[in-house]
């Protein structure tokens, strides 16, 4: 039998992150929504599961963590990320959340955290997929590209996963282009947000959580022996925890090379060609603005609503502290979202072109090619004066 068509006849199961924030606000709160650890799994058996409910909430499956993923994390750290973003559905009342894992995945070390999660078991996905998420022994020397998206309300006009495309979309360009200089993991569509309560269909993995969970991706490849390391975000939310993470992984281990950078197309290459092609004025593209809105239409057109397109460019600026995507002054704050913006969006969505969407793609593309790079030369550079006994390399060889 034709699974698709069984699957049609059970239950309609929807992708939640292609959806707007307001659609989401919509929804019944009984709607069964499920988040899967990882991919293959049966959605016949998942709607015979949830009772064969007219419509079930597919969420993006997170890649990687668990026990027999491929790429494991204690426990202790990787059941608090995704409790934290089943909390954020709860948060907005809905009532059916659950956990899909593979067979056999049963925490013991975190039961304190699973109080409250509904879990659904199949046979494991490696059944139906088999892969791995843990780079090859023969990729070390090669810049890991560990790219960090999110999913989040991005204005009336784009769906939730706007953070999660454009950043995978410029992780396999740059690792396309440079094959024998980086080696990418599989996009992770959550990141941080601290304005998650504003807007419906945010999620939040946690400031603290979310900086555990990276620095202990970054334990278990160094101790394979990989050690260049670039995290690449999406979402602005994710900057400054990911700089937490850069500093913990330099303390932690000595001789690699750990960075991250704010943002994409945003440094010399990215802003160069955000003045070159923008026609917005400064505060067209802080967030579902000029910028992102011309990514999505150039790389899922399918998934834009250009005619719910509101601009909003009324952010309560002074010389100090505004918005815009490369952010500007000496003031860093947090204030609330609904300060600023009525719809989700902070910028000018209307002024956006494929065309912009496919140069700005080139020139972030361009970008990390040149971060790459630059990442090998510190490395080596760095590791040559520490074999030559550099200060107090030299202090200590031999010890």
């Amino acid at each position: 039998m034709d699974t698709d068509k069984l699957s049609a006849r059970k239950s309609i199961c929807f992708p939640f992150d292609e959806l707007t924030w307001d659609v989401v606000a919509a929804l019944p709160r009984d709607t069964p929504l499920v988040l899967p650890l990882g991919t293959g799994y049966d959605f016949n058996l998942l709607a015979d599961q949830l009772g064969n409910p007219a419509r079930i909430g597919l969420l993006p499956p997170f890649p990687f963590g668990w026990r027999g993923s491929g790429l494991e994390i204690p426990e202790a750290v990787f059941i608090p990320y995704i409790v934290n973003l089943l909390d954020s559905l709860r948060d907005d009342g809905f009532t059916r959340v659950f956990c899909l894992t593979p067979q056999g995945f049963d925490p013991q070390s975190s039961q304190r955290y699973l109080l409250n999660v509904e879990r659904l078991s199949q046979p494991h996905p490696s059944s139906y997929a088999p892969t791995t998420f843990l780079p090859p022994d023969s990729e070390r020397g090669k810049v890991i590209l560990i790219p960090i998206g999110h999913t989040e309300q991005h204005g009336f006009h784009l769906p939730l996963l706007v953070d999660t495309v454009i950043i995978d979309s410029i992780a396999r360009g740059t690792a396309s282009k440079t094959p024998t200089r980086s080696w990418s993991l599989p996009v992770t569509p959550y990141g941080v947000s601290t304005h998650r309560s504003s807007f419906a269909a945010t999620f939040n993995a946690g400031g603290r959580a979310f900086e555990d969970f990276w620095g202990a991706v970054i334990d278990v490849l160094s101790a394979r022996g990989f050690d260049r390391f670039y995290l690449m975000s999406g979402h602005g939310g994710n900057t400054s925890f990911l700089v937490n993470v850069v500093k913990y992984a330099g303390e932690r281990h000595r001789r690699i090379f750990c960075a991250t950078a704010f943002l994409h197309t945003s440094g010399s290459i990215g802003a160069a060609a955000l003045d070159k092609y923008r026609t917005s004025k400064i505060g067209g593209m802080g967030h579902a603005g000029e910028l992102e809105t011309s990514y999505m239409l150039h790389l899922r057109p399918d998934l834009c609503q250009m005619e719910r397109v509101v601009d909003e460019t009324d952010f309560i600026a002074t010389p100090d502290y505004y918005m815009d995507w490369i952010e500007g002054g000496s003031l860093v704050a947090n204030p609330p979202w609904d300060d600023d913006s009525k719809t989700g969006a902070y910028g000018a969505g209307s002024q956006a072109t494929a065309e912009k969407g496919r140069l700005w793609l080139e020139a972030a593309i361009a970008e990390k090619i040149d971060h790459v790079e630059q990442i090998h030369e510190q490395q080596e550079r760095r590791e040559k004066r520490r074999n030559e006994g550099y200060g107090l390399w030299g202090k200590f060889q031999g010890q």
